[in-house]
């Protein structure tokens, strides 16, 4: 036990780098040239499509608080205040999706997301608050234990620049992302911000090419020596320069002429460069192409394959993360043995009309469902028990094996025999009891 508590103490602290080596994820210049940040990568609209769509997915499911019953099964434990905090209002100061929202914002951009517990004399949690990512800090004590270190900054509001909170364990709701450490998650922002500054490059070279008239730069040749090249360079700029003076004719005077020296966007490969980097951001966030607008390898037959795919290989994991971190951090010891959180998937899940339609009569006519739990997966109000909305019904035809076919006139036709020798052996104890007689 001893040696177990050392090892643990002698942990380092986590660190935004990777195991073993020098080399940290730091934020800044990128090697296309272009400074990436989690809040100027946001401009790019692929990575503001992922993030959003990742985001408004998750702030979107239903988020229910589960208990086991005691004859098995589980049912939604709406009578306790942690229910309603987690399904419909976190804080006064916001809903349940912008919360969630917010939070899964935080973790697509900076790997990890943070929320302050707010709890009562009796230990129970009544408020949670989002907290910024890029003012939060994981440190260990003289002990081994983990706590946190929140700065707060001239923007947020009713604090002081400099101000440093120091919170528990148990005050801070945690959800790390991809890391190294078990502790603290990496920001994918960070990890890819070579891909993304040269997506950020190509756009602003094509936004410079538009505003420089969208033709090709080049030199005006002139036969003589020209006394003011300044003045002829911004008369040529202010007449031809701009997307508003594209395909302008110029008129050259005095044997001038006009040499372009620049290759053109098709050749460069300008817009192959531009949609290979919306697949690369995409790839980063494991969100399908047509989701962030590229169309080109999708179809009506395989799109709904690919959504199947994105809630079953991209929201899954995500999904339970915030499950177990929602449970590790709001449950008591005792609680976590009959509680449960539960992201409902089912809605993202569900084909079209006529595949849930089959589904439900298959499910109905074997048994396992009620036209109840049909209706509450469509959203319909319940039918009453009297009339027979929670009836579990079967079709007639299925029968036991013990009651089907010649299996079945086997079995009679032994029971018939058995029957027969039975009454046999009654009517010889009736006779000989008459001989008695």
């Amino acid at each position: 036990m001893g040696l177990l508590k050392s090892l643990f103490h002698s942990r380092d602290k986590p660190q935004n780098r990777t195991a073993g080596s020098a080399y940290a994820f730091l934020m800044g210049g990128s090697t296309s040239g272009k400074a990436v940040t989690e809040r100027s990568s946001m401009q790019m609209t692929a990575v503001y499509s992922c993030v959003r769509i990742l985001a408004e997915a998750i702030a979107g499911l239903p988020l229910h608080l589960y208990r086991y019953k005691s004859g098995g099964g589980k049912e939604k434990a709406i009578d306790l205040p942690l229910y309603h905090l987690l399904h419909d209002e976190p804080n006064p100061e916001m809903s349940s999706f912008v919360f969630r929202e917010t939070l899964m914002t935080h973790l697509l951009l900076w790997g990890n997301a943070y929320a302050q517990i707010i709890r009562n004399g009796k230990g129970e949690v009544i408020a949670l608050y989002p907290l910024m990512p890029n003012k939060m800090t994981v440190e260990r004590d003289e002990n081994g234990e983990l706590y946190y270190e929140y700065s707060h900054s001239t923007e947020e509001a009713n604090t002081m620049k400099g101000d440093t909170v120091r919170l528990k364990t148990t005050d801070v709701l945690h959800i790390p992302g991809l890391g190294f450490d078990g502790l603290v998650g990496y920001s994918p922002i960070a990890m890819a911000k070579n891909a993304i500054g040269m997506a950020i490059a190509c756009e602003e070279y094509g936004a410079k090419f538009f505003a420089n008239g969208a033709a090709p730069s080049g030199v005006l040749e002139h036969p003589g020596v020209i006394k003011d090249p300044q003045r002829v360079r911004e008369a040529w700029q202010g007449q031809f320069g701009g997307s508003a003076n594209a395909n302008k004719i110029a008129v050259l005077e005095e044997g001038m002429k006009y040499t372009p020296i620049s290759i053109s966007p098709e050749q460069a490969q300008f817009l192959e460069t531009r949609k290979f980097q919306i697949n690369e951001i995409a790839r980063i966030f494991r969100v399908p192409p047509h989701m962030v607008g590229d169309l080109e390898k999708s179809s009506f037959s395989n799109i709904e394959q690919q959504s199947l795919e994105f809630v079953k290989y991209t929201l899954d994991p995500w999904v339970i993360r915030w499950e177990q971190s929602l449970s590790r951090t709001l449950f008591t010891k005792d609680e976590k043995k009959d509680l449960f959180f539960k992201f409902n998937v089912e809605g993202l899940l569900r084909g079209d009309y006529q595949s849930r339609m089959n589904g439900y009569a298959t499910a109905r006519q074997n048994g396992w469902m009620s036209a109840n739990d049909i209706r509450e997966l469509e959203n319909l109000d319940r039918i009453p028990e009297e009339e027979g909305g929670d009836l579990y019904l079967i079709n007639g035809s299925m029968l036991p094996l013990i009651n089907a076919g010649a299996f079945a006139n086997k079995q009679n036709n032994k029971e018939e025999t058995d029957n027969n020798e039975e009454v046999l052996e009654v009517e010889k104890s009736e006779s000989k009891t008459e001989r008695r007689r």
